[in-house]
């Protein structure tokens, strides 16, 4: 009654079973695989300690920048250069922008620091001017920003002046010096942004500082959620290969049997009587017509 599955035909469906099954297995396997690595994550960042109690270290001491050191007070000597303004940004639901210096250090690469934050648009709000001459500035370390980190205006067209993401990829076509690969937020935005000789506006103190970005992959987002969604999606998909298989043995093994009982050729042999009948009556309606 299977000999069924030896034909060619069936060969091809099992074969696409016989793939198809440990593929979406192992998919599955994968997307939870990476769900329990941002629950580890998560949970290994909450027993850390608070990025910001840790000792301040110079910034070559901690890049790259990853889920350890991202957050890590760093320490940077050099003069601000170079400012821009970062739209779109909000704080405290407010919208507003960043105040961003490069701060070119004497290794003559430069370290994009975030002053502080203002509200309103580039260019109808004061701002307040970086201090000259030397500084030292101490600042929480982040990654780069990129497509997927919120607020990013990746869209271009910005007025002169202007960046809409911190990153060493974008900051480098703006500026005729080496950018390190990751940036600093300052939490005292005090008139100096900055300890050494150099002196700095008092409004400096109308900045407020923004807070540094949790790293990402760190916790338990909506990505994280996406990853246990799709381990969902890939076991249903396998069940389900599963499921179609045994239906199509099931239907295939019925007819095998209809046809040994004879139950097909009955049913055909009605249908051809019961169609014979009609071209009957047809013939003699014609006929007496």
């Amino acid at each position: 009654m299977y000999r069924f599955l030896l034909t060619p035909r069936w060969w091809g469906i099992n074969l696409f079973v016989v793939l198809a099954i440990p593929f979406c297995v192992f998919m599955g396997t994968w997307q939870l695989g990476r769900f329990e690595d941002r629950v580890q994550t998560h949970d290994a960042a909450e027993k850390q300690p608070a990025p910001g109690t840790r000792p301040a270290k110079p910034i070559d001491e901690l890049l790259p920048v990853d889920t350890v050191t991202s957050g890590r007070p760093a320490t940077a000597t050099g003069r601000y250069a170079d400012q821009f303004l970062v739209p779109g940004r909000k704080l405290d639901d407010k919208s507003g922008f960043y105040v961003l210096n490069m701060l070119r250090t004497d290794s003559g690469k430069a370290l994009p620091v975030v002053r502080g934050w203002l509200p309103g648009e580039p260019g109808s709000t004061a701002v307040p001017a970086a201090p000259t001459g030397e500084v030292t500035v101490t600042g929480d370390l982040q990654a780069s920003e990129n497509a997927g980190t919120a607020g990013v205006d990746t869209a271009g067209g910005l007025p002169d002046g202007q960046l809409g993401m911190i990153s060493a990829a974008s900051l480098i076509n703006l500026v005729p010096y080496d950018v390190y690969d990751a940036w600093v937020t300052l939490q005292d935005t005090g008139a100096d942004s900055g300890t050494g000789t150099g002196s700095g506006d008092k409004a400096a103190g109308a900045l407020r500082p923004v807070p540094a970005a949790a790293a990402q992959g760190t916790g338990l987002d909506l990505k994280a959620f996406q990853n246990l969604g799709y381990t969902g999606e890939w076991f249903v998909f396998a069940g389900f290969v599963l499921f179609m298989w045994f239906r199509l043995v099931r239907r295939e093994a019925e007819a095998a049997r209809d046809l040994q009982l004879g139950l097909v050729e009955e049913e055909e042999t009605e249908t051809e009587a019961e169609s014979g009948k009609g071209r009957s009556k047809d013939a003699v309606g014609s006929g007496t017509a």
